[in-house]
């Protein structure tokens, strides 16, 4: 692993979409990965990547089902991977294992939390890639490392994966067999975190629209009850749900849902 220079996940996406180009790369992934993976193995991931995205496109996806199909597609398509997580980490230091696939990943992600320490937590706040070929060798964590290879788990990759600017992520895989992560594992896992981020944050962008619309769709109705029942024009109509929200001290769309549920006659 020595002078291998791995690919940022976060430059890979930034650059996709500074460039303009995150919509067209989710469909047509581009497989920046340095010269250990020949071209039949470059084709096989990009078709594996381009089926991901096409499942992000087209399935509606919300943001935690999102991370799930992400954990879920890289642990079968990751090269040695036996288990998976995504681990998030916000601003204020809290960690979180929402999604994990295979009991491995989860007693692992489990015991950072409890230590503090690991290299899911180290690549979440870095946003950089962290190998592990032998937990009972490596000595950068010295709490994990033999704690972990008592539950089984031999070697690690953990990939940065950049959620939003709110708080930082992980991708991790996880092997029962020491030095499971050849280069060439490691490459494509760094390629698959770096493109799961981009329709990731597709996916939670969608998933925003669609709450504007169906918030702005309920405070229509509410609008529209209100100018029916009080005989006001729009305006007024509006500025009387924003003053029920402020003396109440509820989100604007939330009293309006309460008035579109409580009827017309309420």
């Amino acid at each position: 692993m020595a002078g291998r220079q791995p690919v940022s996940p976060l430059a890979v996406m930034n650059r996709a979409r500074q460039n303009g180009t995150a919509g067209d790369w989710m469909v047509n992934p581009v497989t920046e990965v340095d010269g250990d993976l020949d071209t039949q193995q470059n084709a096989d991931i990009s078709r594996q990547l381009a089926a991901l995205a096409r499942r992000f496109r087209e399935g509606g996806e919300t943001t935690e089902s999102s991370l799930a199909v992400i954990a879920e597609a890289g642990a079968d398509s990751v090269p040695a991977s036996q288990a998976s997580s995504i681990t998030l980490v916000d601003r204020a230091g809290v960690v979180q294992t929402p999604i994990f696939v295979g009991e491995l990943a989860r007693q692992a992600d489990d015991l950072q939390r409890t230590l503090g320490e690991g290299p899911c937590i180290r690549s979440a706040m870095d946003l950089e890639t962290v190998v592990i070929d032998d937990t009972t060798t490596d000595p950068r964590w010295p709490r994990f490392g033999p704690a972990v290879a008592e539950l089984g788990v031999r070697s690690m990759v953990c990939c940065g994966l950049y959620v939003d600017n709110n708080g930082y992520g992980a991708l991790n895989f996880h092997s029962r067999s020491p030095g499971a992560f050849d280069a060439e594992s490691v490459s494509f896992a760094e390629l698959f975190a770096a493109h799961a981020a981009v329709a990731f944050s597709a996916a939670k962008e969608a998933e925003q629209i669609r709450a504007a619309l169906t918030n702005r769709d309920i405070i229509g109705q509410a609008k529209g009850m209100i100018m029916e029942r009080y005989g006001l024009d729009s305006e007024a109509a509006f500025s009387l749900l924003a003053r029920l929200s402020q003396d109440s001290n509820v989100k604007l769309y939330e009293v309006a849902q309460q008035v579109v549920e409580a009827g017309p006659d309420s």
